[in-house]
């Protein structure tokens, strides 16, 4: 599998996570900034949450974590939260923003 290969199972793994309050996936909110793929399969995810005082901090950065961990052939992953650029609404794909009405 080619790193871009793994990249594209990630992405597809990230978006089957979802913010609990929000029926959008983290993905599409816009809440996943970096994907790397180091030698060996090892997956490096930075993101962040709608707010640092989300309810779901705990659950969604594991949530995660446990579906690239399901994929086929990786070797470990380490997700990174970050709230440096803080979120705003503006990094929501077009996809999220007709979902939750703001187009």
């Amino acid at each position: 599998m080619t790193e871009e290969e793994l990249k594209e199972k990630v992405i597809m793994a990230i978006k089957s996570v979802y913010d609990p309050e929000i029926p959008v996936d983290i993905y599409e909110l816009g809440l996943i900034y970096d994907i790397k793929i180091f030698p060996v399969n090892n997956v490096y995810v930075l993101m962040t949450l709608t707010s640092p005082s989300c309810p779901s901090a705990g659950t969604i950065p594991g949530e995660a974590e446990q579906k690239i961990r399901e994929i086929e052939g990786v070797s470990d992953v380490s997700v990174e939260l970050t709230f440096e650029p803080p979120y705003s609404q503006e990094m929501m794909s077009e996809v999220a923003k007709l979902e939750l009405g703001f187009m």
